[in-house]
């Protein structure tokens, strides 16, 4: 919980109204962002990201497993947050299962999409190696390691340089088995395929302040908000998915100016976040 005196308060709306951050930023720009990508070797796939002084770490492990029978055509994928205790005093105990909770949902509701798959930032169908029998299972690990605000944006920004990092063994069905049978597989631990992420989108938080909204947030920031919205937006410029906290409502016409907004600045950020992971892959490479 960051404590400001009411001068402190006043100094951050009202730099904020003038699109003057207390760090020098205007309303829509980030602190730097950077990437490194195979953090964690014994992981499919892996990254850490730095936002500021925000520091997360996402890994995929990649597992065989059988399609619901609700969604035979599609693998299934599961994302866990925990919030490291030395990240933040505040993450011990409760506080940091109540976060990771939180965060772990947030991020289904922006990558997943709804529970059919529709708007699905993540494309499951690609993770199906036998329709109905055999599939990829994806478990999506995220670690705050440390907390200076924007969380989410930086997880979610982690787990697309993951998967952009992660390699998932090429599979060869043994042909022959009965259509009521469960196929035997061969796995490759020499030929690995590139999980595509072309689709993957990046969250935008646009936390509102007074009567504007801003991206990024520090934590003092964030603690003079009424409201913020997440909005996962892909390369395309389409809307993934949205998720709202904070107590205060918010007219339908601001929600649309948001929307609109997260899709001009994730343009900025997603080609910024390309440009990073590709960097990192080739210095990975070397």
């Amino acid at each position: 919980m960051v404590g400001l005196s009411l001068g402190e308060q006043h100094f951050i709306q009202g730099g904020i109204a003038q699109d003057l951050r207390c760090d020098g930023r205007k309303r829509l720009t980030y602190r730097p962002i950077h990437v490194e990508t195979g953090v964690i070797p014994q992981a499919n796939g892996s990254a850490r990201i730095r936002i500021g002084a925000t520091e997360v770490i996402a890994s995929v492990k990649a597992e065989l497993g059988k399609p619901s029978l609700s969604q035979p055509d599609k693998g299934k994928v599961f994302i866990y947050i925990d919030c490291s205790s030395t990240a933040e005093p505040a993450f011990e105990g409760r506080g940091g299962e109540e976060l990771s909770a939180e965060l772990s949902t947030a991020l289904h509701c922006c990558l997943l999409g709804a529970k059919s798959g529709a708007g699905a930032g993540i494309d499951r169908t690609s993770l199906v190696v036998v329709e109905g029998k055999i599939c990829w299972d994806l478990y999506i690990d995220g670690l705050v390691v440390s907390s200076d605000g924007n969380l989410l944006d930086a997880l979610g920004a982690a787990i697309k340089a993951a998967l952009s990092n992660t390699g998932i063994p090429s599979v060869k069905v043994t042909a022959g088995a009965a259509s009521d049978e469960q196929p035997e597989v061969d796995i490759s631990d020499e030929e690995f395929l590139q999980f595509d992420t072309s689709g993957v989108p990046v969250i935008i938080t646009l936390t509102k302040v007074g009567r504007e909204y801003i991206v990024d947030a520090t934590p003092e920031e964030e603690s003079q908000m009424s409201s913020a919205i997440s909005i996962s937006v892909n390369k395309k410029g389409h809307i993934c998915g949205i998720t709202k906290r904070g107590g205060a409502g918010l007219d339908p016409s601001v929600i649309l100016d948001m929307v609109s907004v997260a899709q001009y600045v994730s343009g900025k950020l997603m080609n910024k976040l390309d440009s990073e992971i590709a960097s990192a892959e080739a210095e990975d490479e070397s």
